[in-house]
Parts: structure tokens; sequence; C-alpha cells
């Protein structure tokens, strides 16, 4: 792990901690800078308030996810459920942590708002992808698949979030295959014709988008 990111991690430990036991209006930029052992002035060259601290993983995975897309891929439905997947497996490795946060954020009326912007965003990330990885598509399938994989990724997690089982990628992954079904938009590719002739058979509710990209598929 790239040293400023051990910082970071550190210092979002000892703010998340902190939270927890005293409040989150009661805790100050100088008590959580002192607990994780950095200065005021490194704190905030790391994160812009105390705000931030809590959502700072949210700002580094929706760059992660960012560079993912643009790498460009042949099943862009496919890639935003990766992207969703890789989401969920952050939050997955270090459950307590997790579950630390969402309580502080629950009980925190601005946080709970800004939660709601962040959700929003890696909304808008899948959409606007989809929308410039199959052109064409129409919009309101785009932000359609977008905001149904958020919801299944974000179900998903509440599970892990609330509770104090495991919850394993497979049971995301499970939920993703079914939304993709239901979409219409499964990657269930049709066996190679011998011939020059291909017959196509596609569910009425898939996207033309997505019927044309399968189709030049097979065709190339």
């Amino acid at each position: 792990m790239h040293e400023s990111a051990e910082l970071r991690t550190g210092v979002v430990a000892a703010a998340l901690e902190l939270f927890s036991a005293q409040g989150f209006d009661q805790t100050s930029v100088e008590q959580i800078a002192k607990a994780a052992g950095v200065s005021r002035s490194t704190f905030f060259r790391q994160f812009g308030g105390k705000e931030d601290v809590v959502f700072a993983d949210h700002e580094v995975l929706l760059e992660q996810l960012r560079e993912f897309l643009d790498e460009g891929h042949d099943d862009p439905w496919a890639a935003v459920c990766a992207a969703s997947e890789s989401v969920f497996v952050h939050f997955a490795h270090d459950p307590e942590l997790a579950r630390r946060r969402y309580q502080i954020v629950r009980q925190v009326p601005v946080l709970r708002e800004r939660e709601i912007i962040t959700v929003f965003r890696y909304e808008r990330l899948f959409d606007e992808y989809l929308r410039g990885a199959l052109p064409g598509v129409d919009p309101l399938d785009a932000v359609g698949f977008a905001a149904l994989v958020t919801a299944v990724h974000n179900h998903v997690l509440r599970q892990l979030l609330r509770g104090r089982k495991k919850v394993p990628l497979a049971t995301l992954q499970t939920a993703l295959a079914d939304a993709r079904r239901r979409y219409g938009v499964a990657g269930d590719a049709a066996p190679d014709a011998p011939d020059d002739m291909v017959v196509a058979v596609f569910p009425r509710s898939m996207p033309i988008a997505e019927v044309t990209r399968r189709l030049q598929s097979e065709l190339d």
C-alpha cells in the first residue's frame, strides 16, 4: 500500500473511533490529527474536513472505477457490474470499520445527506460510461441500468453493514446476474453458426443498443 494510502487509512480509522466514542459534532480536527499521529496541516492536505474523512474511501473508489471503466470493455453492462462488485469487496475487506462508518452516518443528518449525494455519483458514473460505451443506447436504458446496479449493490451491502454475519461476494454476483437477466442484458452468447446466416432471438425488453452490439459481435 502506498504511504499516502496508509496515512489516509490511519486517519480515517482514528476519526471513526473518535466519532463513535464521543460524537461527530463533539470531535475536532485537532483531536483526530492527534489520535492519528499527524499534524493539522497534514490532515487538511489529505482531507477537506471531518465529513471528507467519513467518505474518503468513496473518493478513492470513484477514481479507481473511472480508470477501470476507461480501459474499455467488450461487454459494458458486465463492466458496470464488475465495478459494483469491486466496491463491495473493498468494504467487505474490513467489515468492522465499514459498520462503524455506517452507524456514524446513520446518526448524523449532514452525513446522511452527503451519503445520498455519494450514491448518486456512482450512479452517474455508470450512466455516463454506458452512454459513451454504447453509442445509440436509449438514455433511459443507461440511467435505468445504472440505477438498478447501484440499488442492488446497496441492498446487499446493507445486509453486511446491519448484521454481524459475513455476506460473501457471491451474494452480490447472484443478485447482479439476476438484474441483468431481468433487464435483458445477460451475457448469454449464442453458439457460433457454421454458415453465413445469423438467426438471433432477443428478449423484447433488451435495449436496442445491446441488440446492436451483440449482432455486430456475431457478424464480426
